[in-house]
């Protein structure tokens, strides 16, 4: 349901994330040399700053695992309860010189990191670049290995995720908010104090305690999408600790949540453009073969069919407009999704819903048992202490219905009244939008993709020019995010930064 605000990751790494291995762990503790905390230090968190980290076999094909140690109330360290943080890592391949840890966040807010890394980025990223860093993961406070925000049983979350979204009448637009309700009491009952300490900023000051267990005197790291804000803000608060930063696939921090969910609302549009553009070229796409208008038209007037007729799916589950609009808006994500996009819209289209069920289910992370991993959980308990919500109550977002439905006929609606679930949040927002700095940083490599659905291009132009050290690298394509995506120009320009410090040449574009 949550679609936008800050949304995840490419469909891509929602497949890699099925493949988790963390839960493998096994016993055989070793130390690490910590790093002695900087001067600027405080007391009450040396302890945290100068901790080992003890290792252990996990997962398999070489890598490691440990607990690192946080407080949950940086306001409070030592006074309060400790927070135990997944760690894993898999340590450098080559005989050239280690140029230290190279930490991975695939995005979010709540994706693995440790999923990510074990299923591709310590075996996928580039070997030059693997020679030479122990790849490293920690899953953020709230997210999977690293005590999980909790909020609905699996059988209530089937419930919420196929909840109307676009209200036509007061009676759906009552279950609506009565469903965002009972989704907000869920995870305060079932997550307690940690609710209100799963923000960005608490996020990257574990990232700098983890910079010193690991004994690297400044931070080298991979970002994309929301990961990306985690590393802006890391490089905001500790500007001298900054290491290698690329960003990939960014996140405008000055941006209000409402300008933002406009902005993608947009970019969902501009992507699906693309893929009707492919499509109706094509002689059998689902949406006709006449125009990108008529294959719009098409799509929005199935999405009305299921409203009141949902079809069947070969399970128990029916697919209605909720999931079958997840499912379309999911494979935007990637253009290398769309093939799978025309396939389930052609079986729907014919009565069989399966296809774009299955799609819903891998941007939902529920597997083939009925049980969903906390992806869905942690990403509002998360961008609703970030910043404050974008609508406070159903007439704020019907007064902004036509602003979202010109954005994006064919997701506005959908994705106006998905932002009205921080309304009924039980904590209030910690954060505000605010222009950062990182004045003094070293450079910070920004990568931004012209058709990206989800971090439109123009949020990577803002923050390299927040950012005082930045470089702005474009990739003029299509889907979320760009490294690892087969552009040879992206990624020798992002490896070479990573290997030899060099940014690529200012405004530097790939295609």
């Amino acid at each position: 349901m949550d679609i936008s605000r800050r949304t995840l990751r490419t469909l891509g790494t929602a497949f890699a994330a099925a493949a988790l291995l963390f839960s493998g762990c096994s016993s055989g503790p070793s130390s690490s040399a910590a790093a002695q905390p900087p001067p600027s230090v405080p007391a009450a968190l040396k302890p945290y700053y100068e901790q080992d980290l003890r290792w252990r076999t996990c997962g398999g094909a070489g890598f490691e695992c440990a607990t690192l140690r946080a407080p949950l109330d940086y306001a409070r360290p030592g006074r309060g309860r400790d927070l135990k943080l997944a760690v894993s890592r898999k340590k450098a391949t080559g005989s050239a010189e280690r140029l230290g840890s190279l930490l991975v966040n695939p995005g979010g807010p709540g994706g693995s990191a440790i999923g990510y890394l074990q299923s591709y980025a310590a075996i996928g990223y580039p070997q030059r670049v693997r020679d030479r860093y122990d790849m490293v993961a920690m899953d953020p406070r709230g997210v999977a290995g690293s005590e999980p925000v909790r909020c609905l049983s699996n059988r209530q979350m089937d419930t919420y995720t196929q909840t109307d979204q676009t209200p036509d009448a007061p009676a759906e637009t009552s279950r609506l908010v009565a469903a965002y309700k009972k989704f907000a009491r869920g995870c305060a009952d079932r997550s307690g104090e940690i609710l209100a300490h799963v923000s960005t900023v608490e996020a990257a000051r574990d990232m700098d305690l983890l910079r010193a267990a690991l004994g690297d005197r400044r931070l080298t790291y991979v970002g994309a999408s929301y990961g990306t804000f985690l590393g802006a803000t890391y490089a905001d608060l500790f500007p001298s600790r900054v290491g290698r930063l690329v960003l990939d696939g960014a996140l405008d921090p000055s941006l209000p949540s409402r300008r933002m969910n406009l902005d993608q609302t947009a970019g969902f549009e501009t992507a699906f453009t693309a893929f009707a553009k492919d499509c109706v070229r094509r002689e059998r796409c689902p949406l006709g073969t006449r125009s990108v208008a008529d294959a719009r038209d098409r799509l929005g007037a199935f999405f009305t069919r299921l409203d009141s007729h949902p079809v069947s799916t070969g399970g128990s589950r029916r697919l209605g407009e909720p999931l079958a609009t997840t499912g379309v808006m999911a494979a935007m994500y990637d253009e290398s999704s769309w093939p799978q996009l025309r396939t389930a819209l052609r079986a729907a289209l014919r009565g069989e819903g399966g296809g774009l069920l299955n799609l819903a289910d891998l941007y939902y992370e529920r597997d083939t048992d009925g049980s969903y991993a906390n992806l869905m959980y942690a990403n509002p308990a998360v961008n609703c202490l970030d910043l404050p919500a974008a609508f406070r109550t159903p007439a704020e977002v019907e007064k902004s219905l036509d602003a979202f439905e010109k954005a994006s006929p064919a997701f506005g609606r959908a994705l106006a009244w998905s932002a009205l679930n921080c309304a009924y949040w039980p904590v209030p927002a910690t954060g505000r939008p605010q222009v950062l700095d990182a004045k003094g940083a070293a450079p910070i490599l920004v990568v931004g993709t012209t058709r990206d659905p989800a971090t439109p291009y123009a949020w990577a132009r803002s923050l390299a020019r927040q950012l005082s050290s930045a470089t702005l690298l474009t990739y003029e394509g299509d889907g979320h995010t760009a490294y690892g995506r087969g552009s040879r120009c992206i990624d020798d320009a992002i490896n070479t930064y990573l290997v030899s410090g060099r940014p690529p040449a200012p405004q530097k574009r790939c295609r």
